[in-house]
């Protein structure tokens, strides 16, 4: 039976008892259709094992070990007139609580199919929706083209139609006055359709409609039902029509989409009666909340986490509650060659194509984190443990959660199983919640765990390039936009026998250097594991040759000429003739300027030669990162002296072994100086206090002193 199954799923003609599921092709995407059969008829198998026992036998001999959480019945019917605490099991609300949402849907309790509560990942979204004070980084923007009117109308008719199918698109969100967000579906939802008018716009209509509503400055109300807004507008100087679509990422994911546009094709080829029954978004929050309980992923995540204790921050970006301003994208294809030596590999370990790139995208975050152990956010598919019809429903199914691997010498082969099982345990708790996932490190709050995303997505191809059907004739895909509230994200879109990379980075690391980056350590990996498979995974190199010539090469032609007969504190003098009133030095709110600064260290400078101070005579200086210090170092230099820099923040042993050493006369100090230095190391030495209220020196030239006086010149 399941060899029946793998034959069809995998388009095989022959599967044998020893031949593996990923070694045949098989990936997260084909193993959710592959339960989702099994589930129709009553066998049931865990997801951590279709991972774990890939071999046929192995996973037939597993069948019939997993039970589905039993998804509690909504008691609430077209016919009630009053809805109670004991009517809603997926959510703990009390009878006002209740009634405050009622007030929100229009028709009342007539119009309320649902109510339950949010998954884990519509939780931390709605964080992010609430924390953001202008626009929205999970507001979803996509546009299309129509020939003419009635192409359109006839479109936005289908989607209504998959609206009134689907509960999640007729699902609204209601949190003020609440103990717990709440998502509530509506029964009847009308599409929110508004035309604008472009006339006298300056360039492309599209880039116009884009401009206005753009999701870094337009919000959805999320009490409004369906969370999706349609503008529609004639394009200046032509026929068509163009459709910009608004879609909060609450309400679904890359999948959702897919089924989306499938539905509304076979609307729209008068198709509809084919459809399957449409699955309720409940059963994710029944499986979320009634299936692994919190125990459990805190152990998993305890045994993972605890021994991190500082953030993985790619290139130091820290700023994870971003709303997507500043960030930009590039894509790419991966060449093909590639693409076919990828899946040689994944298939002859039997692990999936998403382990090997973790693994690469894991060493282009440690290299540009300084970080052997690492963690960065993976997108999970959701719809493991999702229940029946999981793999055709729509909602938001994906989670982000953290995934730890660890970039040392362990040889790259194993390092890649490593990956593999350590991905097929996460998936057993892809419904767990980042937040508690992030307790369980030892970083403390508010510091992030990870500021960087990878997001492994099996594509089809857009409605758009999918057939020349005369009925969908008239329409043209235009592009969508996505973002997130992380500062990199890379997303691997394999489109089945092709691969590409779409990366978003925020300003100013260059999103098309991070797809370099990873297109690099792919390319390392797989002549690893071609030519040496024990060669240690740490020395898998990121830099394409044409970076990597750049930064060493370009950026190292420092070469420039200037008077080599010049001492450096000749040169500021020189500098301060030109432009002494130009700024010199900047400290937290303080700025002085070169005339300023250089009068400063010729005081200094001529009390220094008053106390004996000849040259290249040490001088040792002690006082913390200040003004003082820049003048106390030029005024060593005027005087003609060598100095000595002593770092109070050393060990105070530390800081006597240099005074042994360099044997100096004379110390320039201030208060902490002083105090890392201690009496007994000052006693032998003459002190120059530089933060002294009433210096000794105030009343000095503050003219240059003469190197030739000083014998400096040849």
């Amino acid at each position: 039976l399941l060899a029946g199954i793998w034959a069809e799923l995998l388009g095989v003609e022959r599967v044998g008892r020893h031949d593996n599921f990923f070694e045949l092709g098989g990936h997260s995407l084909l193993a959710v259709q592959m339960m989702e059969r099994l589930r129709r008829l009553s066998l049931g198998v865990e997801v951590r094992t279709v991972f774990a026992k890939p071999m046929l036998a192995d996973l037939a001999a597993s069948l019939g070990s997993h039970r589905e959480v039993a998804v509690p019945a909504n008691p609430i019917t077209e016919h009630s007139t009053a809805i109670t605490p004991q009517m809603l099991p997926l959510i703990d609300l009390t009878q006002p609580e209740i009634d405050r949402i009622v007030s929100t849907v229009p028709g009342g309790v007539g119009n309320i199919q649902d109510i339950y509560g949010l998954s884990p990942l519509q939780d931390g979204i709605l964080f992010h929706h609430l924390l953001a004070t202008q626009g929205d980084p999970y507001l979803l923007m996509s546009q299309m083209a129509f020939a003419e009117r009635g192409v359109l109308d006839r479109y936005l008719a289908a989607v209504q139609q998959v609206v009134d199918r689907h509960d999640i698109l007729r699902t609204a969100f209601v949190w003020e006055g609440l103990s717990s967000p709440a998502q509530v579906v509506w029964r009847k939802a009308a599409l929110d359709v508004l035309e604008v008018e472009l006339e006298g716009c300056d360039g492309s209509g599209a880039d116009e409609l884009r401009r206005r509503f753009d999701p870094r400055q337009y919000r959805l109300d999320l009490g409004r039902a369906p969370l999706m807004r349609f503008v529609i507008a004639r394009e200046p100087g032509s026929g068509r029509w163009l459709l910009l679509v608004l879609q909060h990422h609450l309400i679904g994911d890359h999948t959702t989409a897919e089924v989306m546009h499938a539905e509304v094709r076979a609307v729209l080829q008068e198709r509809a009666h084919e459809l399957a029954a449409p699955q309720p978004f409940r059963n994710l929050v029944a499986q979320a909340r009634l299936g692994i309980d919190a125990k459990a992923h805190e152990a998993f995540f305890r045994e993972m986490l605890a021994d991190i204790d500082e953030p993985t921050l790619p290139f130091g970006l820290s700023e994870v509650y971003g709303d997507g301003r500043g960030s930009r994208e590039a894509r790419r294809m991966l060449p093909q060659a590639l693409n076919d030596r990828l899946r040689h590999q994944a298939r002859r370990l039997g692990v999936s194509l998403a382990s090997l790139c973790h693994l690469a995208w894991a060493q282009v975050v440690a290299l540009s984190s300084g970080r052997e152990q690492v963690v960065f956010g993976t997108v999970l598919f959701g719809r493991m443990h999702a229940g029946a019809g999981a793999d055709r429903a729509m909602g938001l199914f994906m989670n982000t959660l953290p995934l730890r691997l660890d970039l040392d010498e362990t040889g790259v082969e194993e390092s890649v199983r490593i990956a593999h099982a350590r991905l097929a345990e996460l998936l057993s708790h892809e419904h767990a919640s980042l937040a508690l996932a992030q307790r369980c490190s030892d970083i403390a709050a508010p510091a992030p765990l990870f500021s960087a995303l990878l997001n492994y997505r099996h594509n089809t191809p857009a409605m758009a390039g999918e057939g020349t059907s005369d009925v969908l004739s008239g329409m043209e895909w235009l592009g969508d936009e996505e973002r997130t509230n992380y500062p990199l994200t890379l997303s691997v879109d394999d489109f089945g026998q092709e691969l590409g990379l779409t990366a978003d980075a925020v300003e100013p690391i260059s999103a098309d250097r991070i797809c370099g980056y990873m297109q690099r350590a792919l390319e390392q990996l797989v002549d690893a594991l071609e030519q040496a498979p024990d060669r240690p995974v740490r020395e898998l190199d990121i830099l394409p040759a044409e970076e990597r010539s750049y930064l060493l090469e370009e950026l190292n032609r420092t070469e420039a000429d200037y008077p080599s007969d010049l001492c450096v504190h000749a040169l500021f003098e020189a500098q301060v003739r030109r432009a002494p009133d130009a700024v010199a030095l900047v400290f937290e709110e303080q700025s002085i300027s070169y005339g300023a600064l250089n009068a400063d260290a010729n005081r200094l400078a001529h009390h220094l030669i008053g106390l004996g101070v000849r040259p290249d005579q040490p001088v040792a200086i002690c006082v913390e990162r200040s003004p003082a210090m820049v003048v106390g170092l030029l005024a060593i230099l005027k005087a003609g002296g060598a100095y000595v820099p002593l770092d109070p923040a050393y060990p105070s042993e530390r800081l006597r072994q240099l005074l042994d050493d360099a044997g100096p006369r004379l110390l320039l100090c201030d208060a902490a100086g002083r105090a890392a230095l201690g009496a007994e190391a000052i006693a032998d030495l003459s002190a120059v206090d530089l933060d002294a209220a009433m210096p000794a020196w105030a009343d000095q030239s503050a003219d240059d002193p003469d190197p030739h006086a000083l014998g400096l010149t040849a």
